[in-house]
């Protein structure tokens, strides 16, 4: 066994260390040379986009409503789509001439038609640069046995099967001008916490944005899913969702509505009104600027997760065993008569 004296022992430490130190230093100059070139890259835009036509759906009020009227003061022709002839009214009435407008239900195929037919002559010679599919609705949701299959139709119709519908009949204009397409989910879309067909909706647009994007980069489309948080829109009106609740509430079969008992109905309202007063973000323009982005960025992302919550718990949560991110859920909601989970239950003050 070789003998060291202390001070060759030391300097042994001291060059090993030291070796350590500069490997630790290589590490963090290579993840920030990466996050350096990540972020010039991500910040590079299309150029000549001034006039470019953009179709927005879902513009009588919230994220649709405030893109529209963005890209309209940044010189892009916008076609808003709107479900009333009300909404179509008060948008033209802030906007540019430029912007035109026309009435979509996307729940009604004749509508659809009509709609795509209006793109086409608006755009005719010029090409379809950008689609922004933001139309949807959120309700009715609720705990799963208290909804019929109709309740989960009336969200599937618009959400999914209207946005795969109204996409598809346009995908040759945007083919044609290598345009973008921009879907809009949720973070409800990564994480389903909440029953009936909102949450099966945005997985559906996750999974159909997913395939699209891979099918499309051979023709030089680019699709990017956009995942906001809560923010403060017709979506989360919290007197529309409970007036709805209260619906489901009173057309329970009384088995049904026994199994869950009348404190679980008013501990569901108070977690609602909650969530919606601590998380609701009413800064929409958070949501419109990664929209933008994902219409002129070189390189749009795949995926935008808008909002702290999203960034910070919903994002995360996702990614988290099932057991954990199950636990963690279940101490949001109440508990049914009859079950005992000390862990779920916590004192709600509204």
């Amino acid at each position: 066994m070789e003998l060291r004296s202390p001070g060759s022992w030391l300097l042994a430490c001291w060059s090993s260390s030291k070796n350590e130190s500069g490997g630790q230093i290589g590490i963090l100059a290579v993840v920030l040379l990466l996050f350096i070139c990540w972020f010039l890259r991500d910040n590079m835009r299309e150029k000549d986009l001034r006039g470019k036509y953009i179709f927005i759906t879902g513009c009588d009020s919230g994220f649709g409503n405030a893109l529209a009227k963005h890209l309209d003061k940044e010189g892009f022709h916008v076609i808003a789509a709107c479900l009333s002839e009300e909404g179509s009214q008060e948008l033209e009435a802030s906007t540019s001439l430029s912007l035109k407008t026309v009435v979509l239900n996307l729940t009604d195929s004749c509508s659809v038609d009509k709609a795509v037919e209006f793109v086409r002559a608006e755009t005719e010679g010029v090409g379809l640069y950008g689609l922004v599919n933001n139309a949807g609705r959120s309700m009715p949701m609720a705990p799963t046995d208290w909804l019929q299959i109709e309740e989960f139709h009336k969200t599937l119709d618009v959400n999914l099967m209207g946005l795969i519908e109204i996409t598809l009949k346009l995908l040759p204009l945007l083919k044609k001008s290598k345009g973008r397409i921009v879907n809009v989910s949720s973070v409800l879309g990564r994480l389903a916490f909440i029953g009936g067909g909102y949450c099966v909706s945005k997985w559906g647009v996750e999974a159909f944005s997913d395939s699209l994007r891979r099918d499309m980069h051979h023709f030089g489309v680019k699709v990017s899913i956009i995942e906001p948080g809560f923010f403060k829109t017709g979506v989360t009106n919290l007197e529309v969702i409970e007036i709805d609740l209260l619906r489901l509430w009173n057309q329970l079969m009384p088995e049904v509505r026994d199994s869950y008992g009348d404190k679980y109905f008013v501990e569901y309202l108070k977690m609602q009104r909650l969530s919606m007063k601590k998380l609701c973000d009413p800064h929409l323009f958070k949501v419109t600027k990664c929209m933008e982005h994902a219409l002129t960025a070189k390189y749009p992302r795949a995926r935008y997760g808008v909002g702290w919550d999203a960034k910070l718990l919903w994002l995360p949560l996702s990614y988290a065993p099932t057991f954990m991110s199950d636990m963690m859920l279940r101490m949001l909601f109440p508990v049914p008569a009859g079950r005992s989970n000390p862990a779920s239950r916590f004192q709600i003050d509204v």
